[in-house]
């Protein structure tokens, strides 16, 4: 699939975004501006098996910023799932590095869903991965 689908480009958006959030080098007002990315009904499995909600999101992400200094993330390997009027799916290779050594690899599923011409995330599902 093309680079420039839509939800693909919102991926790799909000992976620049997070990684600036998580690293510090977003300023700490910008945490409306991040959380405008998620559906208010968003849910989330993380790489241990919790769940988490919009209000578990933006606590983490509250707690977390600046906490992961020369963070960078990676994407590849993006597909596309399945795709509707109203949303999209789509799991990608998500590659992580900082500067105190932590690394990891997990693969994504992603349910976007279409609000006013944009895509929201609705769902993610991360399952550790190696390489």
């Amino acid at each position: 699939m093309s680079q420039r689908n839509p939800a693909f480009k919102e991926v790799l958006d909000a992976h620049v975004a997070i990684q600036q959030w998580l690293s510090g080098t977003a300023p700490a007002d910008r945490l409306d501006a991040l959380m405008a990315r998620f559906s208010p009904l968003y849910s989330m499995i993380t790489l241990p098996g919790q769940v988490l909600d919009y209000q578990g999101l933006r606590a983490l992400f509250q707690q977390a910023h600046g906490k992961r200094a020369g963070l960078e993330i990676s994407i590849d390997e993006l597909h596309l799932i399945a795709e509707g009027p109203s949303l999209a799916v789509v799991g990608y290779r998500e590659w992580q590095a900082d500067a105190a050594g932590n690394r990891s690899v997990r693969r994504s599923t992603v349910v976007f869903e279409r609000a006013n011409g944009a895509l929201r995330w609705r769902h993610l599902h991360e399952t550790q991965a190696s390489g």
